[in-house]
C-alpha cells in the first residue's frame, strides 16, 4: 500500500541529507552518463515538484545514486534501504553487460536476453551438465534460428546424449554416427 509519493520521498531524503537539486543531479549523472539514461535540471525539478513521475529506468537512477529502494522511493510503506546493492557492488563484467545491453533498441534487448538464456543451458559455459531436455528446449526457444545454427544445435544435443549414453552405459536410438 501506497502512502506517500516520490516527491515527497525525494524531498525528505534532500532535507535529511543536505541536499539541493543540482547536488542530486551531480549524484545521478555519472549512472545515467554509464547506462546510456538521459536525466537534466528539469527532470529532476519536475520530480521533486511532483509535476511528474520519473520513469521506471530514471527511477532505478535514483534510486541507486540516492541508496534506496526503488519501491521506498515510489512511496510504499517498505524499508528505505535497498534489498541488494547488486547494482552498487557488482563486478566490472556486471557493469559492462548492462552497458552493452542499454545500447540495444527493444529488439536486440530482448535478443541478447535469448541469446544468455541459450548460453545458460551450455555445460562449457555454466561447468553444470544440463539434462538432454534442457538442451533440447534451448535449441527450440530460437524462432529465427539459421540452418547452421540449428545444425549446430543438433551436433551438440548428439554429442551431449553421447555422454550421458557412456556415463550410462545404455544407447538412445538415433544417436549413432
Amino acid at each position: 500500500m501506497k502512502r506517500e509519493n516520490t516527491s515527497r520521498r525525494l524531498k525528505q531524503l534532500m532535507e535529511e541529507r543536505n541536499l539541493r537539486q543540482v547536488d542530486l543531479l551531480n549524484l545521478i549523472l555519472p549512472l545515467c552518463n554509464k547506462y546510456h539514461i538521459k536525466m537534466n535540471k528539469s527532470d529532476i525539478s519536475q520530480y521533486v515538484s511532483g509535476k511528474n513521475e520519473p520513469s521506471q529506468e530514471k527511477l532505478v537512477m535514483l534510486g541507486m545514486a540516492l541508496h534506496v529502494s526503488e519501491a521506498w522511493l515510489m512511496g510504499f510503506d517498505v524499508p528505505m534501504e535497498r534489498n541488494s546493492s547488486y547494482f552498487l557492488d557488482s563486478s566490472e563484467e556486471i557493469h559492462e553487460l548492462l552497458d552493452y545491453y542499454h545500447r540495444l533498441n527493444h529488439t536486440g534487448q530482448k535478443e541478447a536476453i535469448k541469446r544468455i538464456k541459450e548460453l545458460s543451458h551450455l555445460e562449457i559455459y555454466t561447468g553444470k551438465e544440463e539434462e538432454p531436455s534442457n538442451l533440447i528446449l534451448a535449441a527450440h526457444e530460437c524462432k529465427d534460428a539459421t540452418k547452421e545454427g540449428i545444425e549446430e544445435d543438433i551436433a551438440l544435443i548428439k554429442h551431449r546424449l553421447k555422454k550421458l549414453e557412456r556415463r550410462n552405459s545404455f544407447e538412445l536410438p538415433g544417436t549413432h554416427s
